[in-house]
């Protein structure tokens, strides 16, 4: 999608507002006992009160209101019963529909007390994010994006998973163009003012860099078994740094 007014842009930042106060719920609630299906049922209710629905219900028929996946499991986990237990990973992945706009981000949190190596995964996810904000302006290519992703992941000792990427929001959940999180320098979409995106790493502690699908056919895991990280918030591209809609 392309802000091509005002009202784009009110609605972009009312959806995205909503999604901030849905990660915040459940971000709070996040403790040793607590279980993921009791977390989808917090987002739930913050989406009630804007009126707001679940994207990926509406659009793909996903039984949640917002994804949750636990330690291997990378993304589009559905919530389950078992109770969370300390050093756990969580990502949390919400993206509601708001008066017919949709805003996405995702954020992964430890469950108390963490193992070094979980803290160093969810802080090189965020700091892959926010070396991409450094270059994700107008003028340049989209490439610039996945190649700032990538170095910044490589150099911390994670690994990329390739086979998962960012993408363009706002009336539906993805739209082109595809953003990858790793540098392909022939991928020259231009980046221009108004675009939004969902820029979203996606990383493990694991080398193989690979995902697989659950039998409930929707939750992808690493093919390894390692440890994974999601960080992602949905942005509008502008002369100079993106202005984000989801924090």
């Amino acid at each position: 999608m392309s802000i091509d007014s005002e009202h784009d842009l009110q609605s972009m930042q009312h959806a995205g507002k909503v999604v901030a106060e849905a990660l915040k719920t459940m971000k709070e609630a996040i403790l040793p006992g607590v279980t993921p299906l009791e977390l989808d049922h917090l987002c739930g209710e913050v989406f009630r009160k804007h009126g707001a629905v679940s994207a990926p219900r509406q659009v793909y028929g996903a039984p949640v209101h917002a994804f949750i996946s636990v330690n291997d499991d990378v993304v589009h986990g559905l919530p389950t019963s078992r109770p969370l237990q300390a050093g756990d990973v969580v990502k949390l992945d919400v993206t509601p529909v708001v008066n017919g706009y949709i805003a996405d981000a995702a954020i992964t949190v430890a469950v108390p007390p963490a193992s070094p190596q979980a803290l160093k995964l969810i802080a090189c996810a965020e700091a892959a994010f926010e070396a991409a904000m450094q270059v994700a302006s107008a003028g340049n290519p989209i490439h610039v994006i996945g190649k700032a992703i990538e170095n910044t992941v490589t150099s911390r000792g994670f690994t990329v998973l390739r086979e998962l990427s960012g993408h363009s929001v706002g009336r539906t959940i993805h739209e082109e163009p595809t953003v990858l999180n790793y540098h392909h320098p022939r991928d020259r979409y231009p980046l221009h003012e108004g675009l939004v995106l969902a820029i979203e790493p996606l990383i493990s502690v694991g080398r193989r860099g690979r995902v697989r699908t659950r039998k409930d056919g929707w939750t992808l895991t690493t093919m390894d078994g390692s440890l994974s990280a999601h960080f992602e918030h949905t942005v509008v591209i502008t002369g100079g740094r993106p202005l984000i809609l989801t924090a």
